[in-house]
């Protein structure tokens, strides 16, 4: 028997909601049936970003954001069910991961913005969501979630792979036949570049990387930006907004011109940013998945043609690829995860991989909110 489920993700590179529809058969192999996507206007966008750092009256505009959040993803979820003309009512459940503000699992916590009792109330079909917080309680990191999901979905009993996710953060997923499947946020994926495209040129992104194609890469500013403590860290580990921002580089920015006496274009910071990327995430693969024959790309960076340029000159030897190559379109890919997260707590299954995130052992991911 067949059974319907909708993902919903908004990610770090605050452009949008994507969901899916999503099929289920009964031994769990899944087929996107539709999709839909909702953008952020500038002025949320700009919410979200200034509930980053502590700020003035924190608490009410994170509940209001909340409330417009839920109503985007209400949005989604109505689209999606009008293009594939299937009711709500054959839905099972919403997979909904919320808008992620703050994630300090050091300390014990990670805040995803969205009313899921508003959710629930707005698409008439039951929501689950706050899928990071049990694996937080448990003493994980909470974060990526994606592995369990790449693990069920693009696993091959010959082919080492690895699933390598550019979102603002990217993350990756290593599938070593015969090994434990591993997972970590490596670092920047689009977050810094997109960042400093809207400062100075007042888009949201960096359309295929044309702009840092104009630049040059700057060695000595790149190096500096690989000793980010971060980037020499053991898994599990995971990172976000909260470390890699505008403040970071400024910081980073400050720091180069005291050393070197010379201010970098621009255009170069834009070039050695993607380079920051492509050499943050290369290391990792070269030292965690080192077997793996293929890297399979997905996320808005899959789209950045320079970027993909850069990483197949960074791993020679690997077929790279995205995951359109795996049945599943990049900008699919996570919204799928969180349908695929959603049914797995409907079953009564794990969501967790405890080699990835560091949490004690597999939990049941998330909470449910009833139509």
């Amino acid at each position: 028997m067949t059974e319907y489920y909708i993902g919903l993700m908004s990610g770090t590179s605050l452009d949008g909601v994507d969901a899916v529809l999503v099929a289920f058969d009964e031994g769990g192999k899944l087929a996107v049936q539709g999709e839909a996507f909702v953008p952020f206007s500038d002025v949320l966008r700009a919410e979200v970003l200034a509930l980053q750092p502590a700020g003035y009256n924190e608490l009410d505009r994170a509940a209001r954001l909340a409330n417009t959040l839920s109503d985007l993803y209400t949005q989604a979820v109505r689209q999606v069910l009008d293009h594939s003309g299937l009711p709500a009512s054959a839905v099972v459940a919403v997979g909904c991961h919320g808008q992620t503000v703050r994630h300090a699992p050091q300390a014990g916590y990670t805040l995803q913005l969205v009313n899921l009792a508003r959710l629930a109330e707005g698409c008439g079909i039951d929501v689950t969501g706050d899928f990071r917080s049990r694996d937080i309680a448990a003493g994980g990191q909470g974060a990526p979630l994606v592995p369990a999901f790449h693990h069920a979905t693009f696993a091959s009993a010959t082919e080492g792979r690895v699933i390598l996710n550019i979102g603002g953060i990217a993350n990756l997923t290593c599938l070593l036949p015969g090994e434990a499947v591993t997972g970590f946020d490596t670092g920047p994926g689009n977050m810094l570049m997109d960042a400093w495209t809207l400062r100075h040129l007042g888009t949201p992104y960096d359309a295929s990387g044309r702009w840092a194609r104009q630049g040059h890469c700057l060695p000595a500013l790149l190096e500096q930006l690989l000793e980010e403590p971060y980037f020499r860290m053991k898994p599990p580990k995971s990172t976000g907004r909260d470390l890699f921002d505008l403040r970071w580089l400024e910081r980073q920015l400050q720091l180069f011109r005291a050393r070197h006496a010379m201010d970098p274009s621009p255009t170069d910071v834009q070039a050695t940013l993607m380079q920051l990327t492509v050499q943050s995430v290369s290391q990792a693969i070269r030292h965690h998945a080192a077997a793996a024959k293929a890297v399979y790309v997905c996320g808005g960076g899959a789209r950045n043609d320079w970027l993909m340029q850069g990483l197949a000159e960074a791993l020679p030897g690997v077929q790279l690829a995205t995951t359109q190559a795996l049945g599943l379109p990049v900008h699919q890919v996570e919204a799928t995860a969180f349908a695929w997260l959603a049914r797995q707590f409907v079953k009564r299954q794990a969501g967790n991989l405890p080699a990835v995130t560091g949490a004690t052992g597999t939990r049941l991911l998330g909470a449910l909110y009833p139509a």
